[in-house]
């Protein structure tokens, strides 16, 4: 059971026609497919994907590109929040509330697994091998966890271990230092992943969790509406066994405008943290039978460029260029995630319509570009200087970074 994502204002104004799950990232996929390409490749292809908010693109997405074979019995199937006979009609509250409420649609024993996972996050994760540690462990719920700084914690859960990687404790987004200072890692686990003495530690929940299946129906069976908040305490303060199960590989939390505006341009790496080129375990995503991009005497470093484009006498610098984006002549993008468009480049209205894409003679910085913009000639747009939630023609500035959302169309000659 995928999570589809609550309002995800932390994300906004990318968030504001869609959910956080149907975000673009790297060019050309959307966060979930990360999640359902880890399970696919982990050979779980019986997908239920739990959404509510703006969830036409997401749907339309799915529906697109996740169709099975009539033999392996597949399927990525979205459950949002409805009304049906035998279940809450009420909206989902929070990530176990949703789950609660589309529990009359598993047809499971007490002894199957439940595997429930966040839909915004960026990782590639053998979901085979947690599965195979959580049986070898005998326990009733295992968490998917990693290892964080503990400057880094305030949003995330935090959980305490045994020697065995019991959980002992979990407190969700701890604020207090002195509480945040109990959960540290010991000196000794500490020399066993040979992490920083001088740092702080703490093992934090990935928010992908394993129940066997009776475990879950008991513990969604109360009260309590986030797995985070209070499903996991109210387990463990009733004595249910829940291990910990260590994942050492990338792993980010898309939560904020900083985060995914760094996660993207780190891919543009020369080694990146997260790598998309990985032949065995490819991110799948929509077909979408684009051309090959088009690049004319141009200047670039450290690009991705997805296809369908058409670039003409530009220059870019560590940028992300998403499918069917133009960039005109003599334009000058450094630090540019531009997600590109739903179509091949084409005016609308009369001969003075901007078209869709970036003009003649501009100058970006440290900016998103969502899909479909239009920005004009001559265009200058750098977050240096502004303060953040600075907003002029659409265009503002979240986390230092300047957004410039969907569908906007920026005029010639604008300085921002």
């Amino acid at each position: 059971m995928v999570m589809g994502g609550g309002q995800g204002t932390r994300l906004l104004p990318l968030t504001r026609s869609r959910c956080k799950p149907a975000v673009p990232i790297g060019g050309k996929c959307r966060l979930v497919d990360i999640a359902i390409s880890n399970c696919i490749h982990s050979g779980f292809n019986k997908i239920y994907l739990l959404t509510q908010y703006h969830t036409r693109s997401l749907h339309r997405h799915i529906r697109g590109t996740y169709q099975f074979d009539h033999f392996s019995g597949g399927f990525v199937e979205v459950l949002s929040a409805e009304q049906v006979n035998g279940c809450d009609p009420t909206w989902y509250e929070g990530t176990a509330d949703a789950v609660r409420k589309n529990l009359c649609y598993l047809d499971l024993r007490d002894d199957d697994l439940v595997l429930i996972l966040a839909g915004d996050h960026l990782y590639r994760m053998d979901f085979e091998k947690m599965v195979a540690a959580h049986l070898d462990g005998g326990m009733e719920v295992t968490i998917a966890a990693k290892i964080v700084a503990a400057e880094k914690v305030s949003q995330l859960g935090i959980m305490e271990v045994d020697a065995m990687r019991r959980v002992v404790s979990f407190v969700e987004k701890p604020k207090d230092p002195d509480i945040i200072g109990r959960l540290c890692l010991s000196n000794e686990m500490c020399r066993q992943h040979q992490l920083d003495a001088s740092q702080s530690h703490c093992l934090a929940s990935m928010g992908n969790y394993v129940f066997r299946f009776g475990a879950l129906k008991a513990a969604l069976g109360g009260v309590g509406t986030d797995f985070g908040r209070e499903i996991l305490p109210n387990l463990l303060s009733s004595g249910v066994s829940i291990g910990a199960y260590l994942f050492n590989g990338y792993w980010e939390d898309i939560g904020t405008i900083r985060t995914f505006f760094d996660a993207n341009l780190a891919l543009t790496d020369i080694v990146p943290p997260f790598d998309f080129f990985d032949a065995d375990r490819p991110i799948f995503t929509i077909p979408r039978y684009l051309p090959a991009s088009k690049i004319n005497g141009s200047s670039m470093g450290q690009v991705i460029i997805a296809e369908g484009c058409l670039i003409d006498s530009a220059t870019l610098r560590r940028c992300v260029i998403g499918t069917c984006s133009v960039i005109r002549q003599d334009s000058f993008l450094q630090n540019v995630l531009m997600m590109g468009n739903g179509f091949f480049e084409k005016k609308h209205g009369g001969s003075d319509a901007i078209p869709s894409g970036i003009g003649r003679n501009c100058q970006i910085f440290n900016t998103i570009v969502d899909k479909n913009v239009c920005i004009g000639d001559r265009v200058f747009i750098s977050p240096e200087g502004k303060p953040n939630g600075y907003s002029r023609e659409g265009c503002s500035v979240v986390d230092g970074i300047v957004c410039i959302p969907k569908g906007t169309v920026v005029p010639h000659g604008f300085v921002f």
